[in-house]
């Protein structure tokens, strides 16, 4: 049997906007029975057809039964993104519905936050999941000493944090023996293809309403120029990605470019001023050492001079004094007391 890929947002807004079908789906995802479902209004982007696109989101107010037969009153954010980019916009609507009043329900005369849950569709793979179709993260009242799990439920707990469910659509396809949920799941198709092949008698009995829906979606002639539209949308997102992931390897290039060029003008730079050093070292030095000549020079001209002088004074012929000291007779001449 062909049907409509769910995994096209116009197909996806299609199945989940019937009240019965949502209920079959959401029910199996949070494996618990959802007893009554309020589609709540959404901000999708209608004007597809101007070619405004937004990762699908829908909102239920949903009433789910609990392990212990009670019903309790919650809100299900669905949202579904082909693009591993869209974390901060997950983000951004999730705070969103923390902070909306409209989350709530009176209970005695008072206005009480209803727990979130939230549901991930994901056309691509985390890489620490990649092999797992669906993964739960549910949480746990933990005691801090002795990590004991506790078997409570509070309202200020239920009220700042959610459990969460990831739907991984490569996952679902890569795996060959499917469980129950992979096979409700198996129509969801990774890529660009309006139509999927599936083989009715292995889907499961309960969950054929679904894909009676998308066989009506596959013939709807809106909902396959819709598609058509998102395959065109999709095209340029990963255009304008291939250019800014090429602009941003040639601004890397050049970075790195200049940092080659920096770190080679820093060498030069460094061993012109090592050169210089040493230059200044070597001038520095033979200055010393002319220095150190002259010193020694001067110093031994002073005791020549002191010599000369003693000899002069016991009347030493200056011929001796002139051999003794090396003097000439004008430098001994001139050393004569007055």
């Amino acid at each position: 049997m062909i049907v409509a890929n769910a995994l096209y947002d116009v197909v996806f807004k299609y199945l989940m906007e019937d009240r019965k079908i949502a209920k079959l789906l959401l029910s199996a995802l949070l494996q618990t029975e959802v007893t009554d479902l309020e589609l709540k209004p959404q901000e999708y982007a209608t004007d597809i057809k101007e070619k405004v696109l937004t990762v699908y989101r829908i909102d239920f107010k949903a009433r789910i039964k609990l392990k212990d037969g009670k019903e309790q009153l919650v809100l299900i954010e669905l949202q579904k993104a082909k693009f591993a980019t869209d974390i901060m916009r997950f983000r951004r609507y999730l705070g969103k519905q923390y902070s909306n009043p409209d989350n709530s329900v009176e209970v005695n005369g008072i206005q009480k936050p209803l727990p979130i849950i939230t549901i991930y569709f994901l056309g691509y793979s985390i890489k620490e999941l990649k092999d797992i179709p669906v993964v739960r993260i549910a949480r746990r009242y933990l005691e801090f000493e002795t990590g004991k799990e506790l078997n409570v439920k509070a309202e200020f707990v239920e009220s700042l944090t959610h459990d969460t469910v990831i739907v991984q659509v490569e996952a679902i396809k890569r795996r060959q023996r499917k469980t129950e949920i992979e096979k409700v799941l198996s129509v969801f198709e990774p890529g660009q293809k309006h139509e999927i092949s599936i083989n009715e008698n292995d889907y499961p009995d309960k969950y054929k309403p679904v894909i009676r829906k998308l066989l009506k979606a596959m013939q709807d002639e809106k909902v396959r120029e819709t598609m058509e539209i998102e395959d065109e949308i999709l095209e340029e997102l990963k255009l304008k990605e291939r250019i800014a992931e090429k602009a941003l390897l040639i601004a890397d290039a050049e970075k790195k470019q200049k940092e080659k060029a920096l770190k080679l003008a820093e060498r030069e730079r460094r061993e012109k001023e090592i050169a210089l050093e040493r230059e200044q070292k070597a001038r520095q030095k033979e200055k010393d050492a002319r220095q150190k000549e002259k010193d020694a020079k001067q110093k031994e001209q002073e005791t020549k001079i002191k010599l000369a002088k003693k000899m002069l004074m016991y009347g030493e012929p200056i011929e001796d004094i002139m051999s003794e000291t090396g003097l000439t007779k004008s430098e001994i001449e001139k050393l004569k007391p007055e």
